[in-house]
């Protein structure tokens, strides 16, 4: 029997198309097939495995128990053939794709990445904003900054960064009212913020239990930079991190009323798939991340 015959190999490229992209025309687009011959292959796949892959329904197609085995495995075989091309292939240049965590790639990462790229002159990096949600296996990063309270399953992760938090403003606003001299001032302030949570813990940590309500004036869903920028605008007091605004402290944009901060639960993580965990750039960028941000105390406040 013909080795093609025993190892679908073609059908298993195109089987992983499919899934990726939870589409036949989709796949058939990025392999430049017919969806005629994409159909065809599954059907091989289906036929030498003796089980379907897929549910076919009207505008939509979703794996079967058969196809959510054979894909993790699937998936990984084929990213370990293109390392093993790439590595063949190495040239001089290198291009390290990070996807980040959107405040901490435009406040962070863009501003120090170029110390990385003096220890590694060989390496190109390309970075894009992601929402941190995203799931890393559907993306082209080679990387991942992603913020959550623990690691992805199935995914390599690296705790690189947690933060604290503390109510910052700009001191036009807190003129406004006198000062801001004692935790019970903020509360004749509008808020900049994503909910309440935040500001209730950080008033129970001051000793306030039960916090009156406030007005919430702006809010940005977690984007810090947005909030921060608001706050700078005088829009309102803002629940903010030194790590991101230390220029606007310094300048007297911001000002940081107290010193009692809040930790919440959210980590920032390294992410990337298990068949990536010895590639040379990545191991490069997790040591340089290391070394260049603040050491890790994961959870202590």
């Amino acid at each position: 029997m013909k080795m093609s015959k025993q190892f679908p190999v073609n059908a298993l490229r195109v089987f992983e198309a499919v899934a990726r992209h939870n589409s036949f025309t989709r796949a058939s687009e990025e392999l430049a097939m017919t969806q005629t011959a994409v159909s065809y292959q599954i059907k091989l796949l289906e036929d030498n495995i003796g089980e379907a892959l897929f549910l076919r329904q009207t505008r939509q197609i979703t794996l079967t128990e058969t196809g959510e085995r054979l894909l993790p495995k699937t998936r990984e075989g084929f990213e370990l053939l293109r390392e093993a091309v790439a590595l063949a292939r190495q040239t001089a240049d290198e291009v390290l794709e990070i996807h980040s965590a959107p405040t901490f790639a435009s406040q962070w990462l863009a501003r120090h990445l170029g110390s990385f790229q003096l220890q590694h002159p060989n390496i190109a990096v390309r970075l894009l904003r992601s929402e941190s949600k995203n799931d890393p296996n559907r993306e082209n990063a080679d990387v991942t900054i992603r913020i959550d309270k623990s690691p992805l399953p199935g995914m390599i992760c690296h705790p690189i960064l947690e933060l604290d938090y503390t109510p910052m403003l700009s001191p036009a606003l807190a003129a406004s009212i006198g000062g801001v001299n004692k935790p019970e001032d903020l509360l004749k302030l509008p808020w900049i913020s994503t909910g309440e949570c935040w500001w209730t813990d950080w008033f129970q940590a001051a000793g306030i239990p039960s916090p009156s309500k406030t007005a919430i004036k702006f809010t940005a869903f977690g984007v810090l930079d947005l909030e921060a920028g608001a706050a700078i605008a005088g829009h309102g007091a803002a629940m903010l991190s030194r790590f991101y605004v230390e220029d606007d402290l310094a300048a007297g944009r911001l000002i940081q009323p107290f010193d009692l901060s809040y930790r919440d639960q959210h980590i920032y993580w390294l992410v990337y798939p298990p068949h990536k965990r010895n590639t040379p750039k990545i191991k490069a960028f997790h040591q340089w991340l290391t070394e260049a941000l603040p050491p890790l105390t994961l959870g202590t406040a």
